[in-house]
């Protein structure tokens, strides 16, 4: 402990004397005995890191299915993700370990499967009766590209199309090929000299499953005979086609083409349509041919015992429609209509109230897929009405910029943000139920609520509810409002600092106890929110204006000519007490013709109308100084029980008293050290011009570039005159660096190694390992608080760390958190008695001994992107130290609790997730994650208590995930259920239809047809069999519970069962290897012939 100590001395990080540097060891070495005192009761078995949910909308999605009778949705994404909906609360994220994209799903309906081709011409077998789904078998084809596949109901053989031209056709059950090949020669025939081109569509005819109908991509359309094993009839049209569609009775069918027609067609009539329709083409007069329109990318033909069909159809507008949406048109008898999309259309599907073709469909939705949303359209009420989404896909509405995670949140916050936010819903969705009802909610096994805020590119600010693993939004802020908007670009001001998104959210401080909340925005601007459940009418909009400036000594002008010093208002470099200073504009540009005293942005000076929710209280914006753009805001703090706000970027701090709406503290942070300053540093020019920062929208994608992986998102604030430098040298600095505010923190603790008791102040930390201490000296609460000055003074104390300070926290002397001080929330409007607002600070844990006798009273707990050390107060001698990481940095850090105790939880930029006991910071936990590819995960990774953390895995997703072995535990008893037992809806009885074409479905034996027995053996090199990891991992996700207990024991009988004439070594592997046993599991499927697969 003694040499531990004296290193930590010898480092110089304590900002100690050196004369003092023998008595500082001795009470280290003190500290460190009494250190023992604190019993860290985690350990590393109460950690483990596991992956919970993945909420929002499917990021880049390419196919779509839906199970009628479960009434599950599939989302397959262009990525390899899988996402499976059921009713509201019921999700489910999978993901193909390939990342090829998802060209097709085909669920098997109401038998808890699902098929997935992907463009890596692989085909996969999802089991979906457990919580986690995972791939039972896959099948690889080598020589043939997947174009388009069909899996009849209730059948066990996929027809699958090829870029070829060719059909092949798998089992289901064993995921085998059949000998038993559909070639294009033989389909075509002599009907065309050319090659048909790819396999882009293949249905059974309704009333005959032995007849088989193939479009090609070139025009052509066969209808196969599958026993004859030749065409019955071919038709064919000159403009390629996109789909085709059935009529229920099978008499007819229609297809969708290129040119922006639909034809229907006469079964027995190959020689031409029946009928040609162009549903916006401009009928032209003499009885010429309508103009071309664009592709009907899809289209689908159902039927209603009632009226008319529906023929509903995506894409063919006319070409003279330039800049029109997207359209969905539904065409039902003699009505059109046309229902405009917001973003380009990928799939869309006809919810039926029938799984079964061959009868009447009954239409009652359409379920659109949008590239960036999911409406359902509602075909049953007039007007066809939207639903309204239950599932929280708006994460991407504007690009989310920032986010934060608090967990355990005080219990009427939930409720009072829902009840504000639900007068902002909008009116005029179908008043039906949603239709995807399928599945059952898993236990909820947590008892505490959670809350995620996301700042987004447009200003605004979304509050969701996150509690037991779910996602709902309940609130939405939009804060430009306050601000005036520029009609065109040209009306734009030329102070904007940012040529997009001027109102993008950079920084998010809420105080949860008392829903004050602190946005800092990308055109360095900060705006203070009140929480009320009334609604006002501000007429004057409390604003400040405040000159945060560098250094300016001897600074040159952009023409070389030497300028006087401006003064700064309210600056010093003693440590005596700042008088306030307000700083109102005075004048657009200086004398030189610089703009000067201007903000970037112009608040409204008209009345503003505050609906109940988040209400302004003050708004406050940094100004160009000299020609200077105001430098964006890198951190922010906000203080409920002080009523003071912070906030600092790379040229200086600035404190606001946002009860008396006045700047208390302007400084540069050269100035915060006074003659501490322990750099040489030279003075600087201004910037010749301004770089471009493209505000926080590059949040969207792109990848850092690999000479970047190794810097910090900190050595690079917004642009290259921020930057500073990386070298840990605190003797050299590089000319052009800044030393940027990094993190701030307000607590009540002690600030002066002289101090007998904690008071408060705000601890800064810098982006070069500075820790500086800033004493507040409050006024008396009530009236006195409102008419006296808050009094701020540098303390003189300053420790130092490696790398960039990210986060504070302050222990007491049992180890405990000790939360900043904070009010309890009221309505602000109902007493306007300012007496009765009296500070209600949460008391500091001291020990009961005379702070005289006792030294250590507070631990502080600083985390750098290097390391971490705890320092104990008022001595603030270094007790424990941890080098987090050498090669990279963190680029989150925070201290969360976790099991009635505390630790620090960091991420690293190499991917590591670690974590770290308190006060001793002892290693509990570190894992390879997820390395950072862009800077979306490095903005918006956060931790929380309880051992939650999320993070942006996408534009429009956040992925949750836990550091806690307990709820590690808990997850599967927490996740829904998809498959749930459901009754198969009876066949329709068709009388006297029965036999019309050749005897409907129950004339064909598939089995005889394409079994091996008939059709022989498939060409081996054709296609390659894989088996999946499906059957062990349902056992594997279902570790704990009952349904766990069952599931093992179930598994453990059927290996049994099946493996008795399996030599003994393999037994023993099955039985002691869960990877071993997945291996073999298509074996046990492929003996247990008294069983179905889906039966395990």
């Amino acid at each position: 402990m003694r040499k531990f100590n004296i290193r930590k001395v010898l480092d110089g990080l304590t900002a100690v004397s050196a004369v003092a540097s023998a008595s500082s060891a001795a009470q280290q070495q003190q500290a460190g005995n009494r250190e023992t005192e604190i019993q860290e009761t985690l350990q590393s078995e109460h950690f483990q890191l596991c992956k919970t949910v993945r909420h929002g909308f499917p990021y880049q999605p390419s196919a779509l299915a839906f199970d009628p009778v479960q009434k599950i949705l599939a989302i397959g994404t262009q990525t390899g993700a899988l996402r499976l909906f059921g009713r509201p609360g019921v999700e489910c994220y999978c993901q193909h370990d390939s990342g090829a994209a998802v060209i097709q799903l085909q669920f098997l309906i109401n038998e808890g499967a699902l098929v997935s081709a992907l463009a890596d011409d692989t085909l996969h077998l999802w089991n979906l009766r457990q919580k986690r789904p995972a791939i039972l078998h896959s099948l690889k084809f080598n020589r043939e590209r997947i174009t388009f596949c069909h899996l009849p109901f209730q059948s066990k053989w996929l027809y699958v199309g090829t870029e070829r031209g060719n059909i092949h056709i798998v089992n289901v059950e064993s995921f085998t090929l059949s000998g038993y090949v559909i070639m294009w020669n033989k389909a075509i025939e002599l009907s065309s000299k050319s090659h048909p081109g790819p396999v882009v569509h293949i249905s059974d005819n309704p009333m005959d499953e032995g007849k088989l109908l193939i479009g090609f991509e070139s025009g052509t359309v066969v209808l196969w005979d599958l026993k004859s094993k030749k065409a019955d009839y071919r038709y064919t049209h000159d403009e390629a086609i996109h789909s085709v569609a059935w009529h229920h009775e099978g008499k007819q069918f229609i297809c969708s083409h290129s040119d922006g027609t639909l034809t229907i067609w006469n079964v027995k009539s190959p020689t031409k349509p029946f009928q040609t329709i162009t549903p916006h083409g401009k009928q032209l007069k003499d009885g010429k041919k309508p103009e071309p329109c664009k592709p009907i990318l899809k289209v689908e033909y159902k039927t209603t015992r009632a009226g008319e069909p529906f023929i509903i159809l995506s894409g063919g507008l006319s070409y003279d429609t330039v800049g029109r949406r997207p359209c969905l048109t539904v065409m039902h008898g003699k009505s059109t209509a046309v229902l405009e999309m917001d973003y380009s259309i990928v799939d869309f599907l006809t919810l039926c109230e029938t799984p079964y073709p061959n009868d009447f469909q009954e239409p009652y939705a359409v379920v659109v897929l949008l590239e960036k949303d999911l409406v359902l359209i509602d075909l049953a009420q007039n007007g066809y009405p939207i639903f309204e989404n239950p599932y929280p896909l708006t994460i991407h509405e504007s690009p989310v910029t920032c986010c934060e995670y608090f967990a355990d949140c005080p219990v009427d916050l939930i409720p009072a943000l829902y009840s504000v936010g639900a007068r902002q819903k909008r009116q005029g969705y179908s008043k039906k139920e949603w239709p995807i009802s399928g599945g059952n909610w898993g236990v909820i096994t947590q008892s505490y609520s959670e809350i995620i805020i996301t700042g987004h590119a447009d200003g605004s600010i979304k509050f969701w509810d996150a509690s037991a693993i779910t996602l709902q939004v309940l609130y939405k802020l939009k804060t430009a409002k306050v601000f005036e908007k520029s009609r065109n670009k040209d009306d734009r001001p030329n102070t904007d600092i940012v040529d997009e998104d001027p109102y993008a959210i950079q920084i998010i401080s809420w105080c949860p106890e008392s829903r004050m909340l602190c946005i800092a925005g990308v055109s360095a601007h900060v705006i203070i929110y009140r929480f009320s459940k009334q609604e006002v009418t501000t007429e004057v909009i409390p604003m400040l204006e405040v000159r945060l400036l560098y250094e300016i000594n001897d600074v040159e002008t952009p023409d070389g000519e030497q300028v006087p010093p401006v003064p700064t208002p309210g600056t010093g470099s003693n440590p005596q007490s700042i008088v306030p200073q307000s700083h109102p504009s005075t004048s657009s540009s200086s004398s030189d013709g610089l703009r000067d005293n201007v903000p970037c942005l112009k608040v409204k000076n008209s009345p503003l109308k505050q609906s109940p929710g988040y209400q302004i209280e003050l708004v406050i914006q940094l100004v160009w100084v000299s020609g200077e753009p105001p430098q964006q805001i890198t951190s922010l703090a906000i203080n409920s029980a002080y009523g003071l706000v912070v906030f600092g970027n790379c040229n200086g701090i600035a404190m606001v008293d946002y009860l008396q709406k006045t700047v208390l503290l302007n400084l540069g942070t050269i100035e915060l050290y006074g003659s501490n300053d322990p750099y040489r540093r030279e003075p600087r020019s201004p910037r010749k011009t301004r770089q471009p920062s493209g505000g926080l929208c590059d949040i969207n994608e792109g990848t850092v570039v690999p000479e970047d992986r190794c810097k910090s998102p900190t050595s690079d604030v917004k642009d290259n005159s921020c930057s500073r430098s990386r070298s840990s040298s605190v003797t050299s600095i590089d000319k052009e660096s800044r030393e940027a505010i990094s993190a701030l923190h307000f607590c009540e603790t002690f600030t002066r190694k002289a101090d007998t008791s904690p008071s408060p102040c705000l601890w800064v930390g810098t982006t070069l390992g500075t820790v500086l201490v800033i004493v507040l000296n409050l006024p008396p609460g009530g009236e006195q608080r409102l008419l006296q000055p808050v009094i701020v003074s540098p303390s003189g104390t300053i420790l130092r760390l490696k790398g960039a300070i990210l986060r504070m926290a302050f222990l007491d002397t049992t180890g405990s958190l000790v939360p900043p001080a904070h009010e309890t929330w009221r309505e602000h409007h109902e007493d306007k008695d300012e007496k009765e607002k009296a500070k209600k600070r949460r008391p500091v844990s001291v020990s009961p001994s005379s702070s005289q006798e006792i030294s250590e009273n507070q631990y502080a707990v600083i985390c750098s992107e290097k390391q971490a050390k705890v320092i104990s107060l008022p001595s603030q001698n270094c007790i424990y130290k941890q080098n987090i990481t050498e090669t990279s940095f963190v680029l989150r850090g925070d201290i969360v609790s976790l099991s009635n105790s505390i630790c620090l939880a960091c991420f690293c930029a190499n991917g590591h997730i670690m974590t770290f006991s308190l006060p001793s910071l002892r290693p509990l936990l570190d894992v390879y994650y997820l390395p950072l590819t862009n800077m979306r995960i490095a903005r918006t990774f956060c931790f929380t208590d309880n051992g939650q953390a999320l993070y942006l895995v996408s534009p429009t997703e956040i992925q949750r995930l836990t550091y806690s072995q307990e709820t590690c535990e808990n997850l599967q008893e927490m996740l829904g259920e998809l498959f749930t037992l459901v009754e198969t809806p009876e066949a329709p009885n068709r009388g006297f239809f029965k036999g019309l074409f050749g005897g409907g479905a129950q004339s064909l034996d598939r089995e005889e047809l394409f079994g091996e027995s008939a059709s022989g053996k498939a060409s081996r090199s054709l296609a390659q069999h894989i088996p999946g990891p499906g059957g062990i991992e349902g056992v594997k996700g279902a570790a704990s519970g009952v349904v766990g207990e069952l599931a093992r024991a179930r598994l453990a009988l059927d290996e049994r069962g099946q493996k008795l004439g399996e030599l003994e070594e393999k037994t023993a592997a099955m039985l002691y290897s869960a990877d071993s046993f997945s291996k073999h599991a298509h074996e046990m499927m492929l003996k247990y012939k008294d069983k179905k697969w889906y039966q395990f």
